[in-house]
């Protein structure tokens, strides 16, 4: 259900597996937005003007104009983020509690696992200076684990909680970047058919154009 606002929500976010997420939820919403760039790179994220609105100096972050209320919200960290706009817009979040709970499992399955174990994955095999052949293997082998968690669970469903939610576009942004994480599709199917679905979606085309 698109929801139409007088003033665009907006996004401080930078181009990373969690920045792209609040696009694509405020693309699939239709709400209208502002890309505030936050870049990580030259440590932006630690300017005083932006822990005002995420304190743990971290993107993504939204500001609100037509808050409950119809005050001003901000909001820091990406699944209260998702969670927010979905209960703001009745989209990708149902109101059944049955529903709402199974969407809520997968959510916090990503932004408690997934998504730290494939950032660290991402960090030893590419990014750290030093090559530390521990470090590669244990966050390696725990990406093949949470990969075969996935596929398993896409074995039985054509979605994480059967229909498209957010918990599909918290695992999206990071499952694109399977490759960097040492995991190939080969051995993972559904993974790969729930991927090629999602990254078909206009809206998600969309929201990852945005940054």
């Amino acid at each position: 259900m698109a929801v139409t606002t007088a003033q665009p929500i907006d996004l401080y976010t930078w181009s990373t597996p969690n920045g792209w997420k609040i696009p694509i939820m405020l693309e699939e919403c239709g709400l209208p937005y502002r890309v505030v760039p936050v870049n990580i790179g030259k440590g932006e994220q630690m300017a005083p003007d932006f822990l005002a609105i995420s304190p743990n100096n971290k993107i993504p972050a939204i500001v609100d104009p037509d808050g409950p209320g119809g005050a001003p919200i901000s909001v820091f960290e990406s699944g209260a983020i998702l969670q927010y706009l979905g209960r703001k817009t009745g989209c990708l979040y149902p109101s059944d509690e049955r529903a709402r709970t199974a969407v809520d499992e997968w959510l916090f399955w990503q932004v408690g696992g997934l998504g730290p174990m494939l950032g660290q994955a991402h960090h030893f095999r590419i990014y750290a200076q030093d090559k530390i052949p521990y470090a590669i293997e244990r966050f390696t082998e725990e990406a093949k684990r949470l990969y075969g968690v996935l596929d398993r669970r896409l074995a039985a469903h054509e979605y994480l909680a059967d229909t498209y939610s957010i918990a599909d576009i918290a695992a999206l942004t990071w499952a694109k970047f399977h490759g960097k994480q040492g995991i190939e599709l080969d051995g993972h199917p559904n993974v790969r058919r729930w991927l090629e679905t999602l990254l078909a979606r206009p809206a998600v085309q969309r929201g990852l154009a945005a940054i």
